[in-house]
């Protein structure tokens, strides 16, 4: 079988920027059949409940392309880095659900992209860290490493196609004790 290419690259203009803005969390399997089209996802058959958390800075979305010519075999590692803000009990008792969970997780960039870690297989919480801080500037919060090892790169979502749920508890970290 021959892979034939299908198109060149002209270099694009200098405007996209890095980060990430905000991670959603959905059940595994809440997805349904996923509508893929030219790479994007347009459309879910469930109803997935989807649980968002604002980040800013240091938090980053990296795929991996693992691919063996002796073993004919490619597949794409997702990993999602996060860093979450300010010690809470709340937001503390929530990463213990996700850690022992395998949840499908959309991630907003500032560009305006979402993309979907864990579409077939879920995400894993492969690390993470609960740190207060050693000096007075320090980050005192939480970070997290989710991995999702899938056939293809993290989709492109189409936006309207994430939606938040604004009825569910939010944590509120500046409250005491979230």
């Amino acid at each position: 079988m021959s892979c034939l290419l299908t198109s060149g690259r002209t270099l694009p203009c200098k405007k996209s920027v890095g980060g990430l803005k905000s991670i959603l969390f959905a059940d595994y399997g809440t997805l349904g059949a996923s509508t893929i089209v030219a790479g994007e996802i347009t459309a879910f058959a469930g109803t997935p409940e989807w649980f968002k958390f604002d980040i800013k800075g240091n938090s980053s979305l990296e795929t991996t392309i693992n691919s063996s010519r002796e073993n004919g075999s490619t597949f794409y590692t997702q990993t999602l880095n996060a860093t979450l803000t300010t010690l809470d009990k709340a937001t503390q008792e929530e990463i213990k659900l996700i850690t022992s969970s395998r949840p499908h997780v959309a991630v907003e960039d500032y560009n305006g992209n979402y993309f979907l870690v864990g579409l077939e297989h879920g995400a894993e919480v492969t690390g993470g860290t609960i740190v207060s801080g050693a000096a007075m500037g320090d980050m005192s919060g939480f970070t997290l490493t989710l991995e999702g090892q899938e056939l293809s790169p993290a989709y492109f979502v189409t936006p309207a196609v994430i939606t938040a749920d604004t009825s569910a508890t939010v944590i509120n970290p500046q409250t005491p004790n979230g």
